[in-house]
């Protein structure tokens, strides 16, 4: 893991911000309790560049970003710890490793689980004062989960096998 940022790192992490804002607040289809968007393609690309840690904060940094330019919903810190878990997981699964069926749909699987399953619908229980067991938050969250997985993977994966990822992680090494 990066120790710190120099000026390429930096520029790139908020060239990667951007996309991630982006694909999340204006590309991404939203409703109350479910949303779908390619946020996870920037924010694989910086997990295989800066690690777990600076992914994670660089995935903060877009969800504040993106709420204060384009909010949907009232703020809630629950989707500020998702959004640094989400980069944690990816830089974990990522940084400086070769992108692989298995580190695809694990990467996948962890925050489908985590963050989709467990998280998400606490922070919406808690915020819109529904009951964890109902069927307005698990609904389409679960329909969202059977369609996405296999979408999810195969893109990641096929991500992998596109981009020169080795020569990027081998000239941010060299620039340092």
């Amino acid at each position: 893991m990066k120790k710190h940022l120099d000026a390429r790192s930096i520029t790139t992490m908020a060239l990667l911000i951007a996309m991630m804002v982006t694909l999340s607040r204006i590309l991404g289809i939203e409703t109350q309790f479910v949303k779908v968007s390619f946020t996870f393609i920037p924010e694989i690309i910086m997990g295989m560049l800066f690690g777990p840690f600076w992914t994670g904060i660089g995935s903060v940094i877009a969800d504040f970003i993106g709420m204060s330019l384009f909010a949907k919903a009232p703020f809630f810190i629950g989707f500020t710890i998702n959004a640094f878990l989400e980069g944690a997981i990816y830089g974990y699964f990522f940084y400086k490793k070769e992108i692989t069926w298995k580190n695809s749909i694990q990467s996948v699987l962890a925050t489908t689980i985590l963050i989709n399953l467990i998280l998400t619908p606490l922070w919406l229980a808690m915020m819109y004062h529904v009951p964890l067991n109902s069927w307005v938050i698990w609904a389409p969250r679960l329909i969202k989960t059977v369609i996405w997985i296999p979408i999810q993977s195969i893109i990641t994966y096929f991500l992998g096998g596109m981009l020169p990822y080795k020569q990027w992680i081998s000239r941010f090494n060299r620039a340092h």
